[in-house]
């Protein structure tokens, strides 16, 4: 990574490097979970089954830059995509705070100095999800989360 801004996690979404934008991610693994969008009502449930790219112990992509190549369907998130993805990152995912205008968390390692304290407060998917390599897709239902936060 190249230098990153003094506090530039402050600043527009817009106005952020490719670097800085990259260093906004808290690291929690959620934005990797599997969703379920029910089309007559529009409704979002989260489920605890992760993309089969997901590392569930550290919450990183085991194949960030190749992602796609493996799962075509997954979703580049940028300045100009948080306009239409925003409703459904967490309300803790960084982008989103950011992105409403809010600041980032105590526990984000921006803010915090550290990667594990994401994991001490327990905003991480660390430790309770499941790949979806090991859950059939019409069982994901099972799966779904009451809160997300």
């Amino acid at each position: 990574m190249t230098d990153l801004r003094p506090e530039f996690w402050t600043l527009p979404l817009a106005k952020l490097t490719p670097d800085e934008w990259e260093a906004l991610c808290d690291g929690c693994g959620k934005c990797c979970l599997n969703k379920l969008e029910y089309e007559d009502t529009g409704e979002l449930e989260f489920t605890r089954v992760s993309c089969r790219l997901l590392d569930g112990d550290s919450c990183r992509c085991m194949s960030y830059e190749n992602r796609r190549d493996f799962v075509p369907e997954c979703v580049q998130l940028t300045p100009k995509s948080i306009k239409k993805i925003a409703y459904w990152m967490p309300r803790t995912c960084a982008y989103r705070l950011r992105y409403e205008g809010k600041p980032l968390e105590p526990w984000h390692y921006l803010i915090s100095g550290s990667r594990e304290t994401i994991h001490e407060a327990g905003i991480s998917v660390k430790g309770w999800v499941v790949s979806e390599s090991a859950v059939p897709e019409d069982e994901w239902d099972q799966y779904v989360i009451e809160d997300l936060g």
